[in-house]
């Protein structure tokens, strides 16, 4: 899954396809490369969910990601998803040709529910402790595989008895929100315990904190630790990784893979 930030203040990408307005022209022109590199989806979001960031209005975010969305539908046969929280984003995207929602709020707002019954799409649940403002301020879990396991489990219950059905869910354990890299990595260690759910897992990792920590990587140094995390978590069972670097995730994904098939 390729991102698209169609944003002035997103963490690494922030204004790249954003000036005031929608810039389509980059963003077709990304996509475009994204695909031919080896991404099968795109992620088109409004609304920054960096740490420290607030939110924006329902009509900003329709005027960023709607003209985005048909654009892309116009142009390529690929799979477009909204990374949104807000229900007429989810209702108005749906119209225009997206497929898939990717919700860091797990349909928690109010309405984000029936929009997304609505819509009639798949969702994407992530984990979240906190807001995207207040997330990183000193987060903290007795025993955080165990708690955003059950915490993801109990948004299942909540969805499948509003009435979506389980193949329309897929978990996300939220990387980075609302966790320290020893959150995070303890999360990575039991990501079999997300697959092993059946519903397909999503993370994005990349370019993020955790990886800066990790490597001593400012943001735009973080490429190759991006790549060889979201390789290994796809070793693991995970169904999409959403990245920034496609042709070098896809890269390190195909290593991973052939290499792991001859030591077997």
């Amino acid at each position: 899954m390729a991102v698209l930030n169609i944003t002035p203040d997103s963490f690494s990408d922030g204004g790249e396809f954003y000036a005031g307005g929608p810039v389509l022209d980059a963003v077709l022109r990304h996509a475009e490369s994204c695909l031919a590199e080896g991404a099968t989806l795109l992620d088109v979001g409004g609304e920054s969910t960096r740490p420290g960031s607030v939110s924006i209005s329902e009509n900003e975010e329709l005027d960023r990601v709607i003209p985005v969305i048909e654009a892309l539908i116009s142009r390529f046969d690929a799979v477009v998803s909204v990374d949104t929280s807000t229900p007429q984003v989810m209702i108005e995207s749906a119209t225009a040709g997206a497929r898939l929602i990717n919700d860091v709020m797990a349909l928690q707002r109010e309405g984000a529910m029936t929009a997304a019954l609505k819509a009639g799409l798949p969702v994407c649940l992530m984990h979240m402790q906190g807001t995207p403002k207040t997330m990183q301020n000193q987060p903290t879990y007795d025993d955080a595989l165990n708690e955003v396991y059950q915490w993801l489990m109990i948004r299942i219950d909540a969805c499948l008895g509003a009435g979506f059905g389980m193949d329309q869910l897929l978990l996300d354990p939220g990387f980075g929100f609302g966790k320290t890299l020893p959150h995070n990595i303890a999360l990575f260690r039991g990501l079999d315990r997300f697959v092993r759910t059946g519903y397909p897992v999503m993370i994005g990792v990349s370019r993020k904190t955790m990886i800066g920590e990790m490597t001593g990587r400012p943001v735009e140094q973080r490429v190759t630790g991006s790549a060889v995390a979201a390789a290994i978590a796809a070793s693991q069972g995970v169904a999409i990784v959403r990245v920034h670097d496609v042709a070098e995730t896809r890269d390190a994904m195909v290593v991973m893979q052939m290499l792991k098939q001859v030591m077997q």
